[in-house]
C-alpha cells in the first residue's frame, strides 16, 4: 500500500465515524429524552387488617373439612369394581 492509500482510508474512516455519531445521536436521543415518570408503589407493610366478619366467623363453612355425604361400600373406589 502506498502512503496515499492510507491516507484515504484514515479520512473515510474519520468521516464515516463522524456521520455514524450524528445518526446515532439522532436515532437514540439524549438523556433527557429517556425520561420517564413512574407510577409510586406503597411500600408493603406488616399490618393485615380484619377480614369482613360476613364471610370470615366461628360457625361458617371451612371447605378444608372433609365431608362424608353417605357410606361408601367400595373400600377401594378408584380400581373399578365394586358396586355402584
Amino acid at each position: 500500500m502506498k502512503k496515499k492509500d492510507i491516507a484515504l482510508i484514515i479520512v473515510i474512516a474519520c468521516i464515516s465515524a463522524a456521520v455514524s455519531l450524528l445518526i446515532s445521536g439522532k436515532i437514540f436521543g439524549s438523556p433527557t429524552n429517556r425520561q420517564q415518570q413512574v407510577e409510586v408503589v406503597q411500600p408493603i407493610t406488616t399490618d393485615f387488617p380484619q377480614p369482613d366478619k360476613a364471610y370470615f366467623n366461628s360457625s361458617a363453612f371451612d371447605p378444608t373439612q372433609p365431608l362424608s355425604i353417605s357410606q361408601n361400600a367400595n373400600p377401594n373406589p378408584f380400581n373399578g369394581s365394586g358396586s355402584q
